[in-house]
């Protein structure tokens, strides 16, 4: 068994311990080798025995068994693991997340969930896959100004970098009218245009000295082209190599699109795993996103590639979620709350909310949809890049 990877269940339930192992016994090249009831007493077999993965359940005593896990990922830096719980809250996953926790399941579990967790700690483990293998690019969309969208980008990719301890890097392909370094307060000393004629000389030395590191978090900036000329001259075949390059030092790939229906944003489009449509609570608005799933459905996108996001939301809206989800055939999948005063001080000062105001409602949102969309939910479901003929003429999606 030298060649296998091993596996420990920590679970007080006898039934959930039962359909682990039942919905593991097929996976090749692991093992299931003790489970346990007691935590303390798994923690001294899994150290002992260096064991490879751990499925920890949180259910009952969340704080003894995350100590212990943060103790187990300390001394064995090479053990990964996975926290199950019946609970969905976002404060525990973000906590699991932060003492080391690889992926995050929610009970009852799911078969494919289950599998795909374990199959790619797997490969990790065994080293058929590199954690850069698994980068995600989300990009924030709307075809309509004034909607929050670079925001969202902003306050997402600090924190995923934040939350997670990974690379990020935020890309602003709103090439005409970027305002992603405006949001930061920073004047980088390169940006989008050098890094794509330089593409060919591209490495990870490269990107980690061109891009502008935020602070002292993992979070990377590219910035928009200083002038409309190089803006211009930009192709969507170097945004399609600006990818795949990124992708090779990169977890994660936030990026804050243009409003316009061309040819370079829906290579960026066509690039994303995941698209964050963004839109508010009024009829001109919902209007404009409904056209935008409409244009998605004929690029070809299906349904698990664009989630819609509500921004501003108030509770006391007069126009009702039902009423935009009926309308919009689509569950919005995440509300961030309307908080006028702190957003708006975050934007004049240049300084992300969860750095202006950590407390309030808005950055404790950030944080929750940072958690909900990082690698590590095993209910996040990411598609693969659409593949278009050379030929393909974008103007032809706004004909019927």
């Amino acid at each position: 068994m030298n060649n296998l990877v091993s596996v420990v269940i920590i679970d007080k339930e006898e039934a959930s311990k039962k359909i682990i192992k039942n919905f593991l016994q097929n996976v090749s090249d692991i093992f299931i080798d003790k489970d346990f009831a007691d935590s303390f007493e798994a923690y001294n077999y899994v150290i002992e025995n260096r064991t490879n993965i751990i499925i920890a359940d949180i259910t009952e005593e969340p704080d003894v068994t995350f100590e212990l896990i943060n103790k187990i990922t300390t001394i064995n830096k090479q053990a990964k693991i996975i926290v199950t719980s019946y609970s969905t809250d976002a404060e525990l996953v973000i906590k699991a997340m932060r003492i080391g926790a690889r992926e995050f399941l929610t009970k009852p579990i799911k078969e494919e969930e289950l599998i795909n967790a374990v199959t790619k700690l797997r490969d990790l483990s065994l080293g058929n896959m590199s954690d850069n293998n698994k980068c995600k690019i989300i990009s924030t969309f709307s075809n309509k100004g004034g909607i929050g969208k670079t925001a969202i980008a902003v306050n997402l990719a600090l924190e995923l970098a934040n939350l997670t301890k990974e690379k990020v890097a935020l890309i602003d392909l709103n090439l005409q009218l970027g305002d992603v370094t405006t949001f930061l307060d920073l004047n980088p000393s390169f940006d989008i245009s050098y890094v794509v004629n330089n593409i060919n000389r591209v490495d990870e030395t490269f990107l980690l000295s061109t891009l502008e590191k935020y602070k002292d978090t993992s979070l990377y900036v590219l910035a928009d082209p200083p002038y409309l000329e190089q803006a211009e001259d930009i192709t969507s075949d170097q945004i399609s190599k600006l990818f795949d390059v990124l992708k090779d030092t990169f977890s994660y790939i936030i990026v804050d699109t243009g409003s316009n229906f061309d040819g370079k944003t829906i290579t960026v489009l066509d690039n994303s795993d995941l698209i964050l449509l963004v839109t508010i609570v009024n009829l001109p608005a919902i209007r404009n996103c409904q056209r935008c799933l409409e244009l998605f459905e004929r690029l070809g996108y299906g349904k698990d590639k664009a989630k819609i996001i509500l921004n501003r939301y108030m509770d006391n809206e007069e126009i009702k979620i039902e009423d935009v989800e009926d309308v919009l055939d689509r569950k919005i999948y995440w509300k961030i709350p309307n908080n006028y005063f702190t957003i708006m001080s975050s934007i004049n000062k240049g300084i992300p909310v969860g750095i202006v105001n950590p407390d309030s409602n808005i950055a404790h949102n950030y944080r929750e949809l940072a958690a909900m969309l990082s690698d590590n939910i095993g209910s996040i479901k990411y598609t693969t890049k659409q593949q278009r003929t050379n030929n393909f003429n974008f103007l032809n999606i706004f004909k019927k």
